[in-house]
């Protein structure tokens, strides 16, 4: 253990307890906005709670563990044989720790969950969560494989076996995350382009901001939580003295992100299957209407009944 892997675990503690502050504050927006802006909770609402609160006791005890073992390791035991490098290496598989990285892995199959849903919701198709949900059971596999592996007597999550069943794993489970928000991306990216060449046409500029933009996009397809991923990945396959610190975002995007997703839904303010199709819908529609004359409106209502002319006419106006 090198003078900069001590270092990058230092970090890594230090942002964890900073993003820790950043989950709590939105964990306790999602739940003020189920709690005090309704009269009574659904079973949605309720879910939402539920979710939210495991995610937070999955992310508390992930921190917790590494924070202890910081503790331990340069504090407790630092004039122990061998210094802090020693005993990281002969603790390197202690029950906390084997704990930590299973509460890591347990919600990083909730926040692909998660993902895969709203893949499903702004692109309602089976065909396009098949690859996905095969992705997902594999992740399930593997991550039990490596659980074991990494908390077996002598074993150490960075080198060994542990490390090597650790990057199949890891491998797996950030291709889903990458495939999931490219998917969300590009099907919100199209949406938002429908949006912008409609704006003002229907909704008006209030709900505009909420749909139409960047930021709404990154949110919803929980692009940090990828992005952190990718790093720490190439930081793990390359066994650099920084994964740590990779992971330590990887980790906390891996709750941050969802709970951003969370929060949108539950004010209102998410991309819902209904606001992506009717995007969509409006550009198709104001498109079909710039091309009909004045002249084509009128012949055509000429050929209609009472009954009909009063229908078309209704959706010409309802188009501009």
């Amino acid at each position: 253990m090198s003078s900069l892997f001590q270092n990058a675990y230092y970090l890594a503690i230090n942002f964890n307890a900073i993003f820790y502050g950043v989950e709590l504050v939105i964990y306790s927006l999602s739940v003020n906005e189920l709690l005090a802006h309704r009269k009574t909770s659904t079973r949605t609402d309720k879910f939402y709670i539920a979710f939210s609160t495991v995610l937070l006791v999955l992310i508390t005890v992930y921190m917790s563990t590494e924070a202890v073992f910081g503790q331990e390791m340069w504090i407790v035991h630092q004039d122990s044989p061998g210094g802090p490098v020693q005993f990281f290496v002969d603790n390197a598989d202690v029950w906390y720790q084997t704990m930590g990285t299973a509460s890591s892995v347990v919600l990083n199959l909730l926040t692909d969950a998660l993902l895969i849903y709203r893949m499903y919701v702004v692109w309602p198709s089976y065909r396009v969560i098949v690859f996905p949900c095969f992705l997902y059971l594999a992740t399930i596999g593997l991550g039990i494989i490596e659980l074991y592996a990494s908390g077996k007597p002598g074993a150490d999550f960075f080198v060994g076996t542990a490390a090597q069943l650790g990057v199949a794993y890891y491998t797996t489970t950030i291709a889903l995350n990458a495939l999931a928000t490219t998917v969300i991306c590009a099907r919100l990216s199209r949406a938002l382009a429908a949006a912008s060449r409609s704006r003002g046409v229907r909704a008006g500029a209030h709900r505009q901001r909420y749909y139409v933009g960047t930021l709404p996009i990154v949110v919803e397809s929980a692009l940090p939580y990828s992005a952190a991923g990718v790093a720490f990945l190439v930081a793990y396959g390359l066994q650099s003295d920084r994964t740590v610190l990779f992971g330590a975002f990887y980790g906390m995007f891996a709750c941050i992100s969802p709970q951003l997703i969370v929060l949108r839904v539950v004010s209102g303010r998410s991309w819902t299957r209904e606001s992506v199709s009717a995007a969509e819908f409006e550009t198709l529609g104001l498109g079909a209407a710039a091309r009909q004359t004045d002249a084509e409106v009128a012949t055509t209502a000429r050929s209609l009944d009472d009954g009909d002319r009063k229908s078309a006419l209704g959706s010409v106006l309802e188009v501009g």
